[in-house]
């Protein structure tokens, strides 16, 4: 089983990114070169044979010009061989007979019937018309077709090119050896930078393999000297603070949970017991005891509830009905279940409402959040004079809905975290008057789903107001009236 498992790791590890680096940067760097040499040996070729052909092309005329002026056939001669020498060329002039024009001590003539003939048909063809270029057998070969003291003739012009082909020997085994060389050094220097490179991206993965094993003590922001990289590490720093305070969350929420879960439970084992052993005859005593029980049990069905819809609500399984009512009475109505308060625990509630405020929400996710804030500040609000005030007024375009308690408010550090699952402020779990410690979250829940803005005003020493803000719609019959008016 083991071998397995690592043989699996192995094959979906991949190819490594320094691997893919090196042998990207060499391949390019090996194209480069390739490209480099093809195209300047062409280059190069191609250079020499153009400036060849010209170069021919030009003595050619000057000799014609020379051949054109001269009236001395000896004369003409040694002036032709001397342009030819200077340039390092063959030149030969000769009737369309194949005869040579003049015959120069020193200098072998040739036969040029053969070629007299071929030059002869060529002119006839109309090819020869000025001159003729020929490359064949390592030879750059210029053809004109002139008269000699009235006789047709040619002159025949050659350059060899055995230098070049020679020089482009040279070059090409230079350029190969350079291409070697730059191949190497390709290799070299992107093997050495691409470690360089790739090693920002190894420091990373190896912290968030750390991460992913519940280490949430490393820290990822370095200084790296690419700007995407940093932006990757500050947004993995932001994951792990997320995840690690969501960890710490979780483990206190199991904690918490737990011990709501095991009061109520302990209480029921323990008065069920009482009336089995005791107050089963004493029907006072036995309904005082059934009525805890109740009690527990109703509180533990609160908290499942609760558990359930804030987990529905994270997971966006809720669906909303979002429809137009009148806010106003639904916070009266919310407020009236409060009103008990003031005869059991001398409650005093204050309420500034403002009539005819309609929003589009959903009513019953909405009443909820009322609830939820209203039994907040019944919690917490002061010890001695027990007073909260309940507003609902214009602002701006919204409907604006405040709670404000006298209770010990909040302190600066802990604003950002009272909307977290069970906070605890002071460290300390405190069981809740009413509610089960999940009012808040489950109020931020629906207040993003809803996208309503929220939050909370508090200052140690002298309580909290808890707010809301909601879009406010036209009434109906203000819509008809309207409508009717246009």
């Amino acid at each position: 089983m083991g071998g397995g498992k690592k043989k699996r790791q192995r094959q979906s590890a991949g190819i490594g990114l320094s691997f893919l680096l090196w042998f990207a940067f060499s391949m390019f760097a090996l194209m480069v070169v390739v490209v480099f040499v093809v195209v300047q040996n062409s280059l190069v070729t191609m250079q020499y044979r153009e400036r060849t052909r010209l170069y021919l092309e030009e003595t050619g005329e000057t000799m014609v010009s020379e051949i054109g002026g001269s009236h001395d056939l000896t004369a003409l001669g040694w002036r032709l061989l001397d342009l030819a020498n200077e340039n390092g060329l063959t030149v030969h002039l000769f009737y369309e007979d194949g005869e040579s024009v003049f015959t120069l001590a020193g200098v072998q003539q040739a036969d040029f019937s053969d070629l007299a003939a071929y030059l002869r048909e060529k002119r006839d063809e109309g090819a020869l018309s000025n001159f003729l270029l020929s490359e064949a057998d390592g030879v750059t070969v210029y053809a004109h077709a002139v008269e000699v003291e009235g006789r047709p003739a040619f002159l025949y012009l050659a350059a060899p090119t055995e230098m070049h082909y020679s020089m482009d020997a040279g070059l090409r085994w230079i350029s190969l050896v350079t291409a070697l060389a730059a191949v190497v050094l390709a290799f070299v220097v992107s093997g050495i930078v691409t470690p360089f490179i790739t090693r920002p991206l190894t420091e990373v993965t190896a912290r968030a393999k750390e991460m992913a094993r519940g280490n949430y003590q490393i820290n990822f922001r370095k200084d790296y000297y690419c700007a995407e990289i940093d932006e990757l590490s500050e947004a993995l720093e932001y994951a792990r603070t997320e995840i690690s305070r969501a960890d710490v969350m979780q483990k206190e929420l199991i904690a918490n949970v737990s011990h709501d879960f095991k009061t109520p439970l302990t209480m029921i084992k323990a008065y069920a017991s009482m009336i089995r052993e005791i107050s089963g005859e004493n029907k006072q005593k036995r309904d005082a005891h059934a009525k805890v029980i109740i009690d527990e049990c109703d509180r533990l069905t609160l908290l499942v509830s609760d558990l359930l819809d804030l987990s529905k609500l994270r997971a966006g399984l809720v669906k909303e009905e979002r429809a137009g009512f009148d806010l106003s009475e639904e916070v009266r109505a919310v407020a009236e279940r409060f009103s008990y308060l003031r005869e059991t625990e001398g409650l005093a509630i204050e309420e500034e409402i403002a009539d005819g405020l309609f929003v589009t929400a959903d009513k019953d996710r909405i009443a909820q959040v009322l609830y939820n804030f209203i039994g907040n500040a019944v919690n917490y609000t002061g010890e001695d004079d027990k007073r909260i005030r309940i507003r609902l007024y214009v602002k701006g375009k919204y409907a604006r809905f405040e709670v404000i308690d006298t209770g010990k408010g909040i302190p600066a550090d802990e604003v950002d975290t009272i909307w977290d699952r069970y906070y605890r402020s002071g460290k300390t779990h405190k069981r809740p008057v009413s509610g089960t410690g999940l009012g808040l979250s489950i109020v931020k829940s629906i207040l993003l789903q809803h996208d309503f803005p929220f939050g909370v005003i508090s200052e140690e020493g002298k309580g909290s107001c808890f707010w809301v803000e909601f879009p406010i719609d036209a009434p109906a019959g203000q819509e008809k009236n309207k409508e009717e008016g246009e």
